[in-house]
């Protein structure tokens, strides 16, 4: 782990670009399991897919307090 502060190059404190890329992963995750959702309905797998819903709903819930933190920072 760096104990040096990578702003200088990104032009974005560390603690903010984390919480950036926190968003980006949440939200990319809550895509991916639209994909995961589909095939295991295609398959009949109930069970499956209601957890994969679960787990997108987690990853949007994620992304949205990950949003109104970064605001409220920014600001």
């Amino acid at each position: 782990m760096s104990s040096t502060e990578a702003g200088p190059v990104t032009g974005t404190k560390d603690k903010d670009y984390n919480i950036i890329w926190f968003v980006e992963a949440c939200l990319s995750n809550a895509l991916r399991l639209e994909t995961y959702i589909a095939d295991a309905e295609r398959e009949g797998d109930t069970q499956l897919a209601d957890f994969f819903r679960r787990a997108q709903g987690e990853s949007r819930k994620g992304a949205e307090q990950g949003k109104e933190l970064l605001a409220a920072r920014l600001k």
